[in-house]
């Protein structure tokens, strides 16, 4: 089955870095898509950034264009996400999602979502 799980999280301080793991089972990341999301408390889920085996795409949204950077290690069969200069308001529950590659990333119809880790950016 489509598994995924999150790792990485933790407690930074502004400006900081910190990357996430999100480590496919039972498929293999360069064959479908994959999109890092984030909830902070009493704010709906937002896409952060993905990336998809379809004509190799990648997305960001604009709150974190130029900070952050989405991976794909085949060989460890993991997609990673870097995250750079980061601010109080990224402050929340990172999760990963497959999908199929049917379209470009940020479109995807995600169905299969790790638990989330926790990412927390205090001084």
């Amino acid at each position: 089955q489509v598994q995924v799980v999150e790792s990485g999280g933790g407690l930074v301080q502004p400006g900081g870095s910190l990357r996430l793991s999100c480590a496919a089972s039972g498929f293999t990341v360069d064959h479908f898509a994959i999109g890092w999301f984030r909830q902070a408390p009493g704010a709906e889920r937002e896409g952060v950034s993905c990336i998809s085996s379809r004509d190799d795409n990648s997305w960001y949204a604009d709150s974190v264009k130029g900070r952050f950077n989405i991976s794909r290690d085949n060989a460890k069969n993991t997609v990673y996400l870097q995250m750079n200069s980061l601010k109080a308001e990224d402050t929340a529950v990172y999760s990963c999602a497959a999908g199929p590659p049917i379209t470009t990333c940020e479109a995807v119809p995600y169905a299969s979502w790790g638990q989330g880790t926790q990412v927390t950016i205090s001084a």
